[in-house]
């Protein structure tokens, strides 16, 4: 840190220093929940995970009929929205909603309704597992940029800003010392002496 030594450099570092120390105790809450929200997602995601799995069975259990299964689902609106998350902007998944092809349900088996409603929710749970993992990577992302801020603040910069005043504080101290002492040798030398 290059600085002068001078008043104006002691109030100009004061300055940023004291902005600091205001911004730390924010800074530090929002990586704590920024930490919370990053192991909620994590958790919602497992859930989600273990959700799958068991919907995986039940289309296992329709195999050899997945090769009759008409084309008949699609989807109409993924239903993902972004929100803020103590300012990170993530994505959310609401409800998805499917169309059916218009058909004639009285061609098809009696097991195609079933097996609509399980593609369905296979479909739903796969999107809201990929919406959940990039909303856990990216509030990992910002707690991590946080904790480097916040790390910056509190071992970097606040110590040198404390550092750097002190040192130009002792100097001004110094040379206001070395002055007044100048001045007494001064003052010594002109008073005649009386002998």
């Amino acid at each position: 840190m290059k600085f002068q030594y001078n008043k104006s450099a002691i109030q100009d570092f004061t300055r940023q220093l004291a902005i600091r120390e205001k911004a730390l105790p924010i800074l530090k809450n929002k990586e704590t929940v920024l930490r919370q929200e990053e192991k909620r997602a994590a958790n919602a995601l497992e859930e989600l995970m273990n959700e799958r799995a068991q919907i995986r069975q039940k289309l296992e259990a329709f195999g050899p009929f997945w090769s009759e299964f008409p084309p008949i689902v699609s989807i109409k609106d993924p239903g993902v929205y972004e929100k803020k998350v103590v300012g990170v902007r993530v994505p959310e998944t609401s409800e998805v909603t499917f169309r059916l092809a218009d058909i004639s349900w009285w061609h098809y088996p009696s097991w195609v309704p079933a097996g609509i409603q399980i593609l369905q929710q296979a479909i739903s749970t796969d999107l809201m597992i990929s919406t959940k993992e990039t909303q856990r990577q990216l509030l990992s992302a910002a707690r991590k940029r946080m904790t480097q801020k916040v790390n910056l603040y509190e071992k970097v910069q606040i110590p040198a800003y404390e550092e750097a005043i002190r040192k130009i504080k002792r100097f001004l101290e110094d040379k206001e010392n070395i002055a007044k002492a100048a001045q007494k040798i001064m003052k010594k030398k002109k008073v005649p002496s009386t002998t």
